[in-house]
Order: structure tokens, then sequence, then C-alpha cells
């Protein structure tokens, strides 16, 4: 139970310091920099230093592909608002099931391999699908209605295009790399399940978007904690089937 305390505290000190050093890079907004430093330390005392940082690099190249050609995607009027800098409904909303995953570790041990490898796709569909919606917004040629495959404008909800597409699938492959880098994941199996499921959750993703978002008034961030959840559940399932067919 000490160890446990030392965690959090270490995390909690850790982030403290760094957020007050960096806050000033625009980021984030003030209530996203906050959110950011309480969700790093329930994650530094859960899955220690290599859930931290896991999410610190989500967090910057989510940040950074925002930035790809921002003046362009202004001047269409599909840029991200605030100039790109994330609040706390786009850190919960990025974060929450993740956030959930790792408390699990916590209370399962038995189970802890499941709930890192769901923690890890619902960040790996999430870094997907900024990268493809970025990357799309700003390079892609021809946009499509994921349901109908009609052309559309670029930004429309559910549409996609080959550059974004493209994008999506590195960003998957490059959030589960990161995740096997950090010892989140341990093995070339679990590396495929995290990698495949953050592509296909990014998929329905488009998917709730062109079908249900406007329809039923789903906020982005609501249907982004859809879309990690989805990831979580797919991994989860593969990972389940997996063992069962192995074992």
């Amino acid at each position: 139970m000490d160890l446990i305390r030392n965690q959090f505290f270490i995390g909690f000190c850790i982030n403290f310091v760094l957020i007050y050093i960096f806050c000033k890079i625009p980021l984030m907004t003030k209530g996203g920099w906050i959110s950011a430093g309480i969700l790093g330390t329930i994650l530094w005392g859960c899955l220690s230093w290599q859930g931290w940082m896991s999410v610190v690099i989500y967090l910057l190249f989510g940040s950074l592909v925002t930035k790809i050609g921002f003046k362009f995607k202004k001047e269409q009027g599909i840029a991200e608002k605030r100039g790109g800098r994330r609040g706390p409904e786009n850190v919960w909303g990025s974060a929450a099931t993740g956030l959930f995953l790792a408390i699990m570790t916590k209370f399962n041990a038995a189970n802890i391999v499941m709930f890192k490898i769901g923690f890890a796709a619902s960040f790996a569909a999430k870094l997907a699908d900024t990268f493809g919606s970025e990357i799309g917004k700003r390079f892609g040629k021809d946009t499509y209605l994921i349901t109908s495959l009609k052309k559309v404008e670029r930004g429309t909800e559910g549409g996609i295009s080959l550059e974004g597409t493209l994008a999506s699938i590195f960003g998957s492959i490059f959030m589960a790399f990161i995740m096997l880098l950090l010892s989140l994941i341990s093995t070339k199996s679990h590396f495929i399940i995290v990698a495949v499921s953050g592509f296909l959750a990014t998929l329905s993703e488009s998917i709730i978007g062109a079908r249900f978002q406007n329809k039923y008034k789903l906020s982005n961030e609501m249907v982004n904690a859809i879309q990690t959840s989805i990831a979580s559940v797919f991994a989860i399932l593969a990972l389940t089937l997996y063992s069962f067919y192995v074992y």
C-alpha cells in the first residue's frame, strides 16, 4: 500500500513540475493542463512511468499533427477550435476509457495483461483517428462518405480519404509500437491485436460520425469515448479468442 501511495505521490510531483514548466506552450488550455495533470498522476500511480509516458507521447504527436497545415484548415473552416489547443473535454474524451482500464489493473491483477491491451488499443485508436482526420483534412484529394462512398466536402463527419486512411493505419501502428517499446504490451501478437483494433475502431468511428453523430447530436468528445471503448472491446475479444485458440 505504501508503494502505491508513493507511486501516486511521485506522479503528482512530476506532473506538477512539468506542467508548471511547459504550460505556456500552446498545446492545451488551462483546464486542459489541469486535466492532463490529474490524468498523468493517476496513470503514473497505476501503470508507473511507462503508462504515463505512453499518453504523453500520444498527446505530443496528436497535438503536433493537428498543427500540420493549420492555416489551410482554418481557411477552409475545418480546423480544430482554439488554435488546436486541447481542453479538458478533449483530454477526457480521448483518455477516459484508457484511464478506466489503467485503474482496473490495480483491482484485478489476474487480468492485468487484458487490461493493458485494452488500454493500449484505446490510445492506438485515438492517435489513428487524429492522424487520419488531420492529415486527411489537409492532404486528402478526394473525400468520400464511408457509408455510401459518395464524394463529400473535406471535414464532413464520416468522410474518409485515401491519404487520411493511410495516416490512420500509420498512427495505429506507431502507437502500438510505442506500447510495445514501453512494455505495456509484450508480444508480437499483442502488437498486431492493438494495431488492428485501433484501426478498425477508427473506421467504426467514421461510421458513427456518418450515421449517428448529427442525428443524435453526439459531441466529438462522446464519439471519441465510444471509439476508444470499441477499440478496447475489439482488442480484449481478440486476445480472448487468440488465447483460446493457442492454449
